[in-house]
């Protein structure tokens, strides 16, 4: 099968691709610091020492949860926007709540790339189910439309009927927006005896697409590919029509970390997305999402040579509260920096003559009793609570990112 690419960038040599981000990012560290809340929250960093991905990783993560208190500190945006409110195109508002700068480069959140890869073409004519009430997700994905010259029907969310209606009369060839509701329009067309045979590409987000749901859309004429975004990054990656994992979007900078850290983990390995953005009216430094992925070897098949993801896989923010005290994924790791001859950990809170017990399982090569008495010391330092330390063998621990496992009984 052969491939189309949106532009020469997407096929670049992986070694000139690092090397063109690690030569923009001190500007784009020094055009942030232009911001009150970046140059608080990277005090004393030399932007122009921070050129390899080893020092990058030096730099804070600012989580995406701290946002909310940021944004109420310093309204409207933390003082993270370069560009002032009054200048930009569109002020936004997600759950949260967060807010939302729109700037007024088109594609902005370089959502272009993600439907161009799932085969939408000038001259489309798209039929947009995301939310513009208040929220990114239909602005974003239309910027992106518009950048490849396709027509958008801004259909929003609800209004089921109508919208069927106004499919059988535009007929649209790609639908933007969630597969679940994707199915709902389908069925009620069906049911209403109107045409959407019109329909037959989509780039869905916001909920889940499993392999059942694919196949039968794939079975009803609609070919879907999935993209990942966030209303801060954008499109953070997105299948192409090889569906070998999500491939990064051009305009980022990702890495994926230990949770309740911001260490850097190997290939393959299970942990938090962190994404740098070369976005100049709202650049994001090390944002961490709140989201579970892995890095995948190699490249697609489509002959897109950057970073590929797993997809989703989970929260990162595993905190729990233990004997009424918040545990949070970042003690964990404290365990594993100073105890580094362990693997992998992850603590196991359960319930035993009606208190809490907490244990830690944790991957040991070579288990004694002199290191399991020091990593309970050291266990009881971290998390100011008591526990039991279990080791297990190399590899024993699933690779799923996951830290903090709660199996306390719901009832």
């Amino acid at each position: 099968m052969r491939y189309e690419h949106y532009d020469s960038l997407e096929t670049r040599d992986p070694e000139d691709r690092e090397r063109d981000f690690f030569l923009a990012l001190p500007d784009l560290i020094a055009l942030a610091l232009r911001a009150p809340g970046w140059t608080a929250q990277l005090a004393g960093i030399d932007p122009h020492a921070v050129t390899t991905r080893a020092e990058l990783a030096k730099l804070p993560v600012l989580r995406k949860s701290e946002l909310v208190a940021r944004q109420k500190e310093v309204p409207p945006f933390g003082g993270f926007n370069v560009t002032a409110p009054a200048r930009l195109r569109r002020l936004l508002m997600s759950p949260g709540p967060i807010f939302e700068p729109q700037g007024r480069a088109n594609d902005f959140w370089g959502a272009a790339r993600a439907l161009f890869a799932a085969g939408f073409r000038s001259g489309d004519v798209v039929h947009n189910s995301f939310s513009y009430h208040l929220t990114p997700g239909g602005f974003m994905m239309e910027a992106g439309a518009h950048a490849l010259g396709c027509a958008v029907i801004p259909a929003g969310t609800g209004n089921t009927e109508q919208q069927v209606e106004a499919i059988a009369h535009f007929k649209p060839s790609g639908y933007l927006g969630t597969p679940d509701y994707l199915k709902v329009l389908l069925d009620a067309a069906a049911k209403a005896g109107k045409d959407a045979s019109s329909l037959r590409r989509a780039v869905v987000s916001g909920a889940a697409l499993p392999s059942s749901l694919r196949q039968e859309l794939a079975a009803r004429g609609v070919e879907a590919c999935q993209c990942y975004a966030t209303a801060d990054l954008g499109v953070v990656a997105y299948e192409s029509e090889a569906r070998e994992g999500m491939i990064v979007n051009e305009t980022l900078l990702v890495e994926i970390v230990r949770s309740g850290t911001g260490d850097p983990v190997a290939v393959g390995e299970v942990g938090e997305v962190v994404v740098t953005s070369f976005n100049s009216d709202y650049p994001m430094i090390r944002l961490a999402t709140g989201d579970l992925s892995a890095v995948l070897p190699g490249r697609s098949a489509c002959g897109r040579t950057n970073m590929r993801l797993a997809g989703w896989m989970g929260r990162a923010d595993q905190t729990t509260k233990i004997k009424g005290m918040f545990v949070h994924p970042g003690q964990v790791a404290q365990i594993g920096k100073r105890h580094p001859e362990l693997g992998r950990l992850r603590l196991v809170v359960s319930r035993a003559g009606e208190q809490d017990v907490m244990t830690l399982m944790a991957e040991c090569a070579r288990p004694a009793a002199p290191l399991q008495e020091a990593v309970v010391a050291t266990l009881r330092a971290a998390t100011k609570l008591g526990g039991e330390v279990k080791f297990v063998d190399v590899g024993a621990l699933p690779n799923d990112g996951k830290v903090i496992a709660d199996e306390r009984p719901l009832g």
